[in-house]
């Protein structure tokens, strides 16, 4: 990859020299793909981390590194890196093929277990990904009530097809983003989250169009904007009464934040649910699951009795027999045993043992979530700020959101890197149920250590 980042930083000089070979591996990736990578996320610069193994809350790089890992494979690893149980699941189905074109047992076990946790669940349909699941619950809401018109909220991520993306990081204005039709755009209503009154308002502006609202319930990017349970609770009293059906997004949420995903967790029954990450026990694969009477305009039988047109979905990878039987598995030990639980303690411990640094350090920052998600404020405006009583809902979610620290965020994540610690670009991360006490001490470790890195460099 081409030297952009031109710095005296010994940060930056410390990351390049712990990680040669990374940096081969990226030249030669920058040959091959826009910007050196498959994936926006990863993006990093001089270069991201090659990584060539991982287990459990870790992984290794090219250069024999050891991480802890706060990525979990973009949140579809509650389990870990290679749980035992899901490994060998999928190495016998390997054995067994791994594509059959043809219907199999394991894509009804899957969605047996997937109906048992899923309180809304009372019928599947599964996908290839989350974004593929997203647009599929479009598409049935829009067909459902014959409406047009889809409610989203400002910084909510729900994949990257044509009806998702204004309104994420950029075209705040729901003007279309390039390569988006203006028809498309203009059917995409962008509200604020937890703004019950300027919900209300858009749904009696718009009574009669709206087909559906959508939303990340723990709050927009997996919980970097934490959302008010209080508004969960006011968006669906709100949606029935408008005949506008509720999407919940447990992309990220879903088997996470409880087996149930945030619907169990909050006690709020959505129309829609879109599912992926988890769902398939880290391998490719999303679902949409939710009311019978919806999910039937996919059915054959049931449209062609009521004289209605069906929804086309093929898709060559849809319920795939690899990720059926990762996904069983996962689930298996999902519903038997304290996974989640473990993960949200990890999660709670560690934004507490964080905070607790920046305190003794004299830092105004603060490590925040729900559940097992971690983020950070960086404090861009230098408000006072008690770490470890710090309430992210009392802070205006566009400080919250802020890019305006975004070379000191970028040399905390590269010192982390050198420190031993991978988290992702949010600042923040996601936590596992094989996460303990070595992860644990080893990152508040890196925390303290880049701290001092980061005031050596005038930076704090």
């Amino acid at each position: 990859m081409p030297d952009t980042v031109s710095t005296n930083s010994p940060i930056i000089s410390a990351y390049r020299a712990a990680t040669p070979g990374s940096a081969s591996r990226a030249q030669q990736a920058s040959e091959l793909f826009p910007s050196g990578i498959v994936h926006d996320a990863r993006y990093i610069e001089p270069y991201g981390i090659y990584v060539t193994r991982a287990q459990g809350p870790r992984k290794w790089d090219v250069d024999g590194r050891c991480y802890v890992d706060y990525f979990g494979g973009h949140g579809a690893l509650l389990l870990g890196h290679c749980h035992p149980d899901v490994m060998a699941a999928v190495h016998a189905q390997l054995e067994r093929g791994t594509h059959f074109g043809a219907c199999h047992e394991l894509e009804i076990e899957w969605a047996e277990r997937v109906k048992a946790l899923i309180p809304s669940a009372e019928r599947v349909r599964f996908t290839s990904s989350g974004t593929e699941a997203t647009l599929m619950a479009v598409r049935l809401a829009r067909a459902f009530t014959g409406r047009p018109k889809l409610i989203r909220f400002n910084h909510h991520f729900h994949g990257w097809h044509d009806h998702m993306t204004s309104g994420h990081t950029n075209h705040f204005d729901g003007t279309p983003t390039t390569g988006v039709l203006d028809a498309v755009a203009g059917n995409v209503l962008l509200c604020d989250q937890n703004d019950e009154a300027g919900l209300a308002r858009l749904l009696e502006q718009h009574d009669g169009e709206i087909a559906a609202a959508i939303i990340e319930p723990t709050g927009a990017n997996g919980g970097k904007l934490p959302t008010d349970p209080k508004f969960l609770h006011a968006l669906r009293r709100l949606t029935a009464e408008h005949g506008v059906l509720l999407i919940f997004d447990e992309v990220v949420n879903g088997f996470r934040v409880a087996p149930g995903g945030a619907q169990e967790a909050y006690g709020i029954r959505p129309d829609l649910t879109t599912l992926a990450k988890i769902l398939a026990g880290g391998l490719p694969g999303g679902a949409v699951a939710g009311r019978k009477d919806i999910l039937d305009l996919l059915d054959f039988a049931v449209t062609k009795g009521a004289g209605k047109e069906k929804i086309a979905h093929p898709g060559t990878f849809n319920g795939n027999p690899l990720s059926a039987a990762a996904g069983i598995a996962c689930l298996r030990i999902i519903r038997d045993t304290d996974a989640c639980d473990r993960a949200n303690r990890f999660g709670e411990e560690l934004r507490q043992g964080l905070n607790e640094v920046f305190e003794e350090e004299h830092v105004p920052w603060a490590a925040y979530g729900t559940f097992s998600t971690l983020e950070f404020f960086t404090n861009p405006e230098h408000i006072a700020v008690t770490p470890t009583r710090f309430d992210a809902l009392q802070v205006p979610q566009a400080m919250l959101k802020s890019d305006k620290n975004a070379a000191l965020v970028h040399k905390m994540r590269l010192a982390m890197l050198v420190n031993g610690v991978d988290l992702s670009g949010h600042p923040g991360g996601i936590t596992s149920a094989t996460h303990g006490e070595p992860e644990l001490k080893d990152t508040i470790a890196a925390m303290r250590d880049t701290v001092r890195m980061l005031k050596a460099e005038g930076e704090l």
